[in-house]
């Protein structure tokens, strides 16, 4: 049998294909649009976090950056269709703290692993709560609401079992030593209503929705539910200055991205991202949508973060009677 022999042009012609193929490197990435996966619908707070950042990154690096959103079972869907996506910095998602905390607890089983499956790029913001009371309930410090929860049964909306809204009501629970009916609705825009119109007592509400109801005299907030105040609203007082010693508690938004995409792609996303979010401008959106920007951290130093909130997320999932609820 004759063995077929590549002749010299065609060993040529074979060697300038294989050393000529395009490959994908920070400085040319990227080289066609880029997908920003959100797990929720249009209108929301995280929705429009990543409609603010996509923009500049588009502008920034040449190509456009769009967002498609995949909204339900609490980003799992979304986070899956991320994990399984070409590891190319093409496909990203705008990930929270449940993508990549609470729901390692609360799912007995998730379809990704977020150990494994993807990888943090930049830490976009941070997204405080605060602890609203109807107005016209008798109550004006924590101490208060202390004493009437031990007085009284009392209840408190969230926007669902297992949202960041109920997870904090549950921290706070604990740290002082209270009990009161948990009533989920399907959105925190319900349960500010059904708070609205005296259905519930309290409620851990993000910024966004519930400050005009605050300015207009509906709600009284207590305290915000970080240890700094917030730069929308840097007349409430941390719940930690005013009776609930230690609280901290935020939910983030985090732009995440399949584990295997190079380092470089990530090292870059990672500074344009935070170069951005560190504009005045962007500064300035943000704020006005009730939330902390961050824009800071290293990708390394992400990894450490998420880690540890996972940890810490993972043992109110658990005191809240939610592991491997889902």
């Amino acid at each position: 049998m004759k063995r077929a022999r590549l002749s010299l042009p065609m060993f040529a012609a074979l060697i300038f294909t294989l050393t000529s193929a395009p490959i994908v490197g920070a400085q040319d990435y990227p080289v066609r649009t880029v997908t920003i996966i959100v797990p929720f619908a249009v209108g929301g707070t995280i929705n429009s976090v990543a409609r603010v950042v996509a923009p500049k990154l588009g502008q920034r690096l040449g190509k456009p950056f769009v967002i498609e959103n995949r909204p339900g079972d609490g980003t799992v869907s979304a986070a899956t269709a991320l994990a399984k996506a070409t590891p190319d910095g093409h496909t990203l998602m705008q990930a929270t703290s449940s993508t990549l905390a609470t729901n390692v607890t609360m799912y007995r089983k998730l379809p990704y692993d977020p150990a494994n499956d993807i990888v943090s790029v930049a830490l976009i913001c941070s997204i405080p709560f605060a602890l609203v009371v109807k107005s016209s309930l008798p109550v004006h410090s924590i101490a208060d609401l202390i004493k009437l929860a031990k007085e009284q049964p009392l209840s408190y909306g969230s926007a669902g079992t297992g949202s960041f809204t109920h997870l904090t009501a549950q921290l706070f629970s604990t740290a002082v030593g209270i009990k009161m009916a948990h009533l989920p609705y399907t959105g925190s825009a319900p349960a500010l209503n059904a708070l609205v119109a005296g259905h519930t007592h309290l409620m851990f509400t993000d910024l966004g929705p519930s400050l005009p109801l605050i300015r207009l005299g509906k709600l009284r907030a207590l305290g915000i539910t970080t240890a700094e105040r917030a730069a929308p609203a840097p007349d409430i007082p941390p719940l930690g200055e005013v009776g609930v010693p230690g609280y901290d508690a935020a939910a983030w938004s985090m732009l995440i991205a399949p584990a295997k995409t190079p380092r470089p792609i990530l090292t870059r996303l990672n500074a344009e991202v935070n170069a951005i979010v560190n504009t005045a401008e962007v500064k300035q959106q943000l704020v006005n949508l009730g939330i902390n920007p961050i824009g800071r951290g290293s990708l390394d130093e992400l990894q450490a973060f998420v880690k540890a909130e996972e940890i810490r997320w993972g043992k109110v999932v658990q005191e809240a009677g939610l592991a491997g609820s889902e």
